[in-house]
């Protein structure tokens, strides 16, 4: 642990299996356990929408799921669920299942704007202890069929692992023409609220 830093006992129980999350928060010295959450995502994520939610909403929803199951697992630890969606022009997206679908994503984000909402929950022993959600604006420029092609053959099964088919601290920069948010927030964890959070609730040096 980072001595003087974390001010916990144990480390933070991550609830996802997110190399990103992970590391984003290892190198910001918060020590990490991951314990992937189980859950269906793909049924919260439905039932939310068929409720109207919308897209901010139904990443909190998920975020603050994935950390009640998790902790239900952990007594007395403090567990961070997270998660993120994307939407674009009143359409919600789902990560690509495949390449081809991850084809179609940067196909039919070519040329728009849309909006990537990252949410955390911080749960102790099933109660709230933080939740903070952050958003960003991305402009994509626009694509052409066989630079999807390319990009998707560069960057292989990294398509499947984002809701938007890209990696912005990678090749997924080449992607974007202008982009207005928190980067943290963009790589899926709202990263610098959430330390305000641990700092107010003790967890962190102030």
């Amino acid at each position: 642990m980072t001595k003087g830093l974390w001010l916990a006992d144990m480390p933070l129980v991550l609830a996802s299996g997110s190399a990103t999350r992970r590391d984003m928060l290892e190198a910001a010295g918060i020590p990490v356990e991951t314990s992937p959450a189980a859950i269906d995502e793909r049924e919260v994520d439905q039932a939310a929408r068929r409720a109207g939610q919308p897209a901010a909403a139904v990443a909190m929803l998920l975020a603050r799921a994935k950390a009640m199951e998790v902790s239900a697992r952990y007594p007395g630890r403090l567990v961070l669920g997270a998660d993120q969606t994307l939407a674009c022009e009143g359409r919600q997206y789902d990560k690509p299942a495949d390449m081809a679908q991850g084809r179609a994503h940067l196909n039919a984000l070519s040329g728009r704007v849309h909006n990537l909402h990252s949410a955390a929950a911080l749960i102790r022993d099933g109660r709230i202890v933080g939740e903070t959600q952050s958003s960003a604006e991305l402009t994509m420029r626009r694509l052409g069929a066989e630079f999807i092609d390319a990009y998707a053959a560069a960057v292989g099964p990294k398509v499947m692992m984002s809701v938007g088919g890209y990696q912005l601290e990678g090749l997924g920069a080449q992607l974007f023409d202008r982009i207005d948010g928190d980067y943290f927030t963009i790589l899926g964890l709202p990263l610098l609220p959430l330390m305000s959070q641990l700092r107010a609730a003790g967890y962190m040096a102030e």
